[in-house]
């Protein structure tokens, strides 16, 4: 085996079967016992049949599946696990045809596991600190390459695109979350929210960062429209490698992604920065990704709600 991976024939010889999942599941999020999601209770259940158990204070019955990003699906658990692993691995990620095909769904019950997966990787509420790069990318097709039915007719460059910011701390952690727009409002109250405050933010020389050198942070800027990319330790190189990874994503797997489904994307790809980073084994990165399963329930309707 591998020091940082394993092949997908160590994975189905290590889960072969939706019985040989669920046990490691049930490990996994009932490191010591199974607990009842509706009261919390430990104690005082029943084991049934096909792993179900009987909370007999609460009389409810329950699976690992309840309350998770599992529940009430019908594709056995050795599947979803062979998705999860998948998704850990693939650098750019994998669309729902491919995936549909290797597991043997149809291809909207893959798009809809996707996308179940991606809600696990959840919101990171990481506050960072240090030295953290903060630049914003915009994700959406370019508005000449639109059918004429499609364009919006307001001009070039982000009309029609969804902005996303991200910051990424310098050797640790990244974060990235579509906003509403990127202005200074917004992207500033973005920064109070998720660095820690005595912390050196490098971006560039967009006016929407501007006047925050002072009290909470110390402000370093590179000008990139005078070609301007390093100077000394101040660079934003390091989150636009996040946005190269995250375009060639879009753009190579899934081709198109509409705005309302930008943020499971862009969890997705932060995810695999963070505790999917590759150089962690993948047995850890499908554990971490298994430890967002939990509360994480979604349900169709809700998906494809407008």
């Amino acid at each position: 085996m591998s020091k940082i991976t394993i092949s997908t024939v160590e994975l189905f010889a290590k889960f072969p079967d939706a019985e040989t999942a669920r046990g490691y599941l049930e490990k996994r999020l009932w490191p010591n016992g199974p607990v009842c999601p509706v009261c919390g209770s430990g104690e005082n259940l029943t084991a049934r049949k096909a792993g179900f158990y009987r909370c007999n204070p609460c009389t409810e019955d329950f699976t690992v599946r309840t309350n998770t990003i599992f529940e009430r699906s019908h594709i056995p658990l050795h599947k979803w696990l062979y998705a999860m692993y998948i998704v850990v691995t693939a650098r750019k990620s994998v669309s729902s045809l491919q995936l549909s095909k290797e597991i043997g769904i149809t291809q909207k019950s893959a798009w809809f596991m996707l996308h179940r997966i991606r809600e696990a990787c959840g919101d990171d509420l990481s506050m960072l600190s240090g030295v953290i790069e903060i630049d914003e990318c915009y994700i959406g097709g370019k508005e000449g390459a639109k059918h004429e039915s499609k364009k919006l007719k307001q001009g070039r460059g982000a009309v029609g695109k969804t902005p996303v910011m991200g910051m990424r701390e310098r050797g640790g952690r990244t974060l990235a979350m579509p906003v509403c727009d990127t202005e200074q409002g917004t992207l500033q109250s973005a920064i109070y929210a998720r660095v820690e405050p005595g912390s050196t933010i490098h971006t560039d020389e967009a006016p929407a960062y501007g006047d925050m050198d002072g009290l909470f942070f110390r402000h370093q800027q590179v000008n990139h429209s005078a070609g301007e990319f390093v100077r000394g330790q101040v660079t934003t190189n390091g989150i636009e490698s996040v946005w190269a990874l995250l375009k060639r994503g879009v753009h190579g797997t899934f081709h198109h992604i509409s705005p309302k489904h930008t943020g499971r994307y862009v969890n997705e790809f932060t995810f695999r920065l963070n505790d999917g980073n590759v150089k962690r084994h993948t047995s850890q990165r499908i554990d971490s990704l298994v430890d967002g399963v939990s509360n994480r329930r979604l349900t169709y309707k809700r998906l494809i709600a407008k």
